[in-house]
């Protein structure tokens, strides 16, 4: 079709369950709204399987006003609707007509003229072709000039303005001035931000300066008319702190190369001065010559180390995140070819003979980069990433005693191009008093929005490669709950990263009376005075166009009240600010406020002038902090809360909640303009900083070589009593940070005279899943804990369940007793002061710390070809590999349901199957316990993970696994999923089932859901595709979540697994009743034994797997 655009992308809204497949129209414009056309010219439909929906046989609907659609009921010989994909096609955009010529920007000299026109798009997917302005010389006439030719000058001309803010308040006392000489104010805007100059030429080379406090400044042209008199209209920017948008990259050179850093950052005004740094020092400018980028030529392996950029404006400056560069030496390898030790562990029944060792070396490369081979190496980004990976592997074998166990491990190191693995931030938002999911809200990272949540409150954002900091602005379309932006950590070496994100539901509007003095409280607690007050003066509400409001208006004001702690999670932002230097600090709050004000008929949102923010000094339990109290705003795009200002004394006469009497009270005041949808905190820098280390493990054995890497630690501040005695209901901080491969260190607040001056609560979530802090009770034990004595005393460490067993395990409290440095106790963690953050990073795991586990129930994994999972660089291209793509990963369950009294462990034995590559040769082991089902007696049941069909490494051929299921134990088989088998059996070829122990398959290819008690999930991150995989089985369906066995559905196979019983008497029994018998019985069998095991050694005679 001519002139038709781009089709769309795909969508699929709905699965063909119930009573068909509906992809309709209207539903895909309500979930992805501007990228579908609201009348299309073409629509297309295929199946998951990609066939033409014309190509199915099935009986199909399509209409361009309703969509595609396909009824279950109407399809021939009882088959059910396929799985279709539609896209469409839009019109393509079209200009409108030009508009007329604008008038000439000068009166006198050369100027220019533009004419517009507009772009009539049907979707944000199609573009028109073309400029949308075209400009036109003009002018003819000489300016006068002035005796000193300085300025253009024009007898009898006025000049006049009007300066307003972005959100078109009038701004009162800019100050205005030539372009050429800024220092000499020539006026000021009245009032309504208007002004008038007299004898100045609306000529191009007299353009105006405009300046104003909190403002960034800006320049302005004249427009003229046939009056005698020209108008500038000027908009005035809120100054912004410079913030980094691009940051330096790491980067690796060999000895003689050259190479490029570059730097990049945004504010109002934009930044105007760059300083490049190495190592903390300051490089000459003179020597380097950088601007924003450095370039370091002949480079020498002294000149390795880190490197940072800072940029400054009039408002502030700001430092880049550090980048390190690797010179290599010449004659040096850019990647040791000799791998480093890698210990995993064996099944729990493989004993090597000779050793009691349960682990081998399987040998692994060092996470470093590579220079490579760049085609340019003066780029920001250099073009291809090299890193030090597995050269070469070779085939070996384990001696298990009584199996063989095949491994390949890793003989060689090499430099290869870099595995790219997909980075992953996902999640869900709720709000925080209810858990009530945010449903289909908006997501922004700056001005661009990136998403929608889904009707669970769920997210999925995909993290660009130079992404240093995601901050991410969460926006209720029915502005129930209020804006709420985040500051997301994530993980660069790949997979996802799971957040459980609170958001505020808004509080309910009151009417107020615009024209008369309005005080509303912050802070609602049962009993207690609120922390402090919001006055509005009269006539302070303006609507968007600066005109005074004079009506009712519906005000909400939320406020997140840190007396209670379950609103900190709720806290938006990373609670930073940026000092002087650009160096990023945290705060403390004494509560943040949302507010939300509008006009009573047509909802309109109104700004308001001359605000003031009483804080009441009686919460504020360190008085050093009131003289450092300060207001700030919270900037959505950069997730940093910027100063508004100052606070100072006044005293009022007041009766609060529950007071019997009036009395004198002392307020903090602080003034402060309402111009936009903004966070508001009352804050203080606290400079008593320290840091917490922090790992997590597989299990509750704490074995260094089993860290858990991703995992979210969340580390709550609480604020003190007087006293400094903790208060366990208020906060004064929230920190998150994801462990790495030596575990985590949060920032927190801490004291050196006092120990309990500052408390905090510390939690560890992996996927959504809470881990289990080191138990407290019954004893103290520094050893599981992983904190000595007498430190551990004087830190008070209590897991969450100390003082009541009912309560969760997944939280530990602890006093943040700064370290004594003249203590030799107090220097090896797990409490760092807050400049030996390098210290901390750096802890040998021997080292102080506090602890998470996973509460698993002897769950085992091994893998042919090693990989850790957390760590998705560590992903090596073999057939053999259990994973086959670094950067989608598919997990596949069995659901194994077993009648017995006791929980039995259930093996997973993964070969090759119809692949030529790996026919017969074992991909790995799974063993889990089954979990017995609470609610039915003598029955449990367990989720056993086993290796997906698919496509191999090499996407050349598909192979599908010979999967056995073997419980340990007595147990036979009782039950096979009857659609499971026949699935199995129409499609072959088929394993044999002769053994009434076991069962065997060939993975399904298809994605088999509960009804087959077959799970499947992929996802970019193993670990977030197993625990998803889990859930469902667990709860036994396709799409729900759960911690607790149902055994009843959604089962595959089920296992009669009956306790022995006893038919003879016991070895004990016949040594008392017959002793001697008993002694010449045990004698002969000995021999017997020894005999066979003789006649029994050979060759072939080895078991293997």
């Amino acid at each position: 079709m001519a002139g038709v655009t781009e089709w769309t992308s795909w969508f699929n809204i709905d699965h063909p369950g119930g009573n068909g497949d509906y992809e309709r129209l209207e539903a895909i414009q309500f979930y992805y709204r501007e990228r579908v056309c609201a009348r299309p010219v073409a629509m297309e439909a295929r199946t998951t399987d990609w066939v033409a929906a014309a190509e199915t046989g099935e009986v199909t609907h399509s209409s361009l006003e309703k969509g595609f659609w396909c009824i279950n009921k109407e399809q021939p010989y009882g088959r059910i609707c396929s799985n279709y994909y539609v896209r469409f096609q839009c019109p393509p955009a079209k200009w409108t007509q030009w508009g007329t010529w604008g008038a000439c920007s000068v009166t006198c000299g050369k100027g220019r003229r533009i004419r517009r026109r507009t772009c009539v798009r049907t979707s944000v997917m199609v573009q028109c072709v073309g400029r949308a302005a075209e400009i036109q010389k003009c002018g003819k006439n000489q300016c006068p000039r002035n005796e000193d030719c300085s300025r253009c000058v024009c007898v009898g001309h006025m000049l006049q303005g009007e300066v307003l803010s972005m959100t078109g308040v009038p701004v009162m006392g800019a100050r205005i001035a030539l372009a050429s000489r800024p220092k000499i104010i020539r006026t000021r805007t009245d009032a309504k931000g208007l002004f008038r100059l007299p004898g100045v030429c609306s000529s191009s080379p007299t353009q105006l300066y405009i300046r104003k406090e909190k403002f960034a400044p800006a320049t302005a042209s004249t427009s003229s008319n046939s009056s005698g008199s020209s108008w500038v209209w000027a908009v005035l920017k809120y100054a912004e702190k410079p913030y980094i948008v691009k940051h330096p990259e790491d980067k690796v050179r060999y000895e003689g190369q050259r190479v490029m850093l570059c730097c990049k950052a945004a504010g109002a005004p934009m930044p105007d001065k760059y300083y490049w740094y190495h190592n903390r020092t300051l490089l000459d400018r003179n020597v380097f010559k950088y601007e924003e980028d450095l370039v370091l030529r002949d480079l020498k392996p002294e000149q390795t180390g880190h490197y940072y950029c800072k940029a400054s404006s009039q408002t502030g400056s700001i430092k880049s995140s550090q980048a390190f560069l690797s010179v290599i030496a010449k004659g040096t390898p850019a990647c040791n070819p000799t791998p480093e030790n890698h210990l995993i562990r064996l099944p729990m029944d493989c004993v090597q003979p000779g050793t009691d060792s349960k682990l081998y070396n399987a040998g692994r490369c060092p996470h470093n980069k590579c220079a490579g081979s760049l085609d340019f190496d003066l780029r920001c980004r250099d073009g291809g990433g090299y890193c030090c990976g597995v050269q070469k592997m070779e085939s070996r074998v384990i001696d298990c005693g009584s199996y063989n166990l095949p491994i390949k491990a890793v003989t060689e190191c090499g430099c290869l191009k870099c595995v790219v693995p997909k980075v992953l931030v996902r999640g869900r938002v709720v709000t925080a008093d209810n858990d009530e999911p945010l449903r289909f809200g908006h997501m922004y990272v700056g001005k661009e929005r990136v998403g929608t949540t889904g009707y669970k409150g769920g997210f999925t954002l995909n993290i660009t490669p130079d992404t240093e900091r995601l901050v991410v602005n969460f926006v209720d379309p029915t502005e129930k709950v209020i804006d709420t932006p985040k500051v997301f950590i994530f993980d660069k070496r790949g997979g996802s990263v799971y957040h459980d994100v609170k958001v505020m539901r808004k509080q309910e509007p009151i009417d107020i009376n615009a024209g008369e003095t309005n005080i509303i409280d912050l802070g609602e607690i049962k009993g207690e005075d609120p922390i402090g007050q919001i006055v509005i003066p009269p006539n302070s509400f303006h609507k968007n166009n600066g005109e005074v409001y004079e009506g009712t208006v519906k005000a909400s004001v939320t406020f997140i009240d840190p007396r209670n702690i379950t609103t900190a999670a709720a806290a938006p932002g990373d609670l930073n600010f940026v000092d002087d230097e650009g160096d990023i600090l945290p705060l403390r709050t004494y509560g943040m406020f949302s507010v939300d004000f509008r006009d009573e008929t047509n909802q309109e949102v109104l700004g308001a002038g001359a605000v003031q923010v009483l804080l009441d000094t009686q919460h504020v339990k360190m008085q050093e902090h009131i003289p450092k109290m300060k207001l700030w705003s919270l900037n959505p795009d950069t997730g940093v809360w910027e100063e508004e200002s100052d606070f100072h004394y006044t005293q009022t006469t007041s009766g609060g909640n529950g007071r019997r009497k009036r009395e004198e009270r002392t307020f903090l005041i602080g003034n402060m303009e309402i111009r936009e949808r903004r966070l508001f905190n009352l804050d203080v820098p606290e400079n008593r900083r320290c840091y917490v280390k922090v790992r997590a493990y597989m299990s509750d054995k704490f074995l260094a070589t089993e860290q858990l890497e991703g995992v979210v630690i969340s580390l709550i501040n609480l604020e003190p009593k007087p006293g400094f005695s903790s208060n366990p209901r208020a906060w004064g901080r929230f920190d998150s940070v994801i462990t790495g491969p030596n575990g985590a260190c949060l920032p927190a607040f801490c004291d050196a005279q006092v120990p309990d001056a500052y408390t905090a609560y510390v939690t560890g979530i992996m996927g959504g899943e809470e881990l289990e802090a080191a138990p407290s009770t019954p004893k103290m034990n520094p050893n599981i804990i992983g904190v000595s004595q007498p430190y551990l005393d004087k830190i008070d460490y209590q897991r969450s369940d100390h003082n009541d067993p009912a309560l969760k395990k997944t939280a530990f409290r602890i006093n943040l007793a700064k370290p004594n440095p003249n203590n030799l106790e107090e220097t090896n963690g797990p409490i760092y002061p807050y400049q030996s953050l390098i210290s901390c990073e750096n802890a040998e795991v021997n080292a102080n710390h506090f602890r998470f586990f996973r509460v698993e129930k002897d769950k085992y994994e091994y893998n042919v070809v090693p990989f850790q999972e957390n760590d998705l660089t560590s992903w090596t291209g073999d057939y053999l590999s259990w994973w086959p793509n670094p950067q989608e990963f598919r997990a596949c369950f069995i659901k194994v349901k077993i009648q017995g009294q006791r929980e039995v462990m259930v093996r997973s034995q993964n070969h090759g199957g119809t692949h030529p590559e790996t026919a017969g040769q074992l991909y790995g082991i799974r063993d889990i316990r089954s979990t017995r089902d609470m609610h039915v007696a003598n029955i449990s049941a367990a989720c056993l993970e086993f290796k997906c069909s698919g496509m191999l490494f090499d996407q050349a051929a598909v192979d599908r696994p010979l999967i056995s299921v073997l419980p340990q134990g007595n147990c036979r088989r009782v039950g096979i999923n009857s659609l499971l088998k026949e699935y199995l059996t129409k499609h072959p070829p088929t394993s044999p089932n002769n053994e009434s122990h076991a069962f065997n398959m060939l993975a399904p290819v298809d994605p088999l859901g509960h009804n087959y008690g077959i799970y499947t999930v992929t996802d970019q991150n193993p670990r977030v595709a197993k625990e998803i995989a889990i859930g469902r089985c667990f709860d036994g369906t396709s799409d729900g979540f759960s911690r607790e066995m149902k055994s009843d559905t959604g089962v595959a196979l089920t296992f009669s697994c009956p306790e022995r019983t006893v038919t003879r008497e016991s070895l004990f029994q016949r040594l008392q009743t017959n002793p001697s018998q008993t002694l010449s019985q045990m004698a002969r069998d000995m021999r017997e034994a020894q005999g066979l095991q003789v006649r029994g050694r050979g060759p072939g005679r080895e078991r293997r797997l």
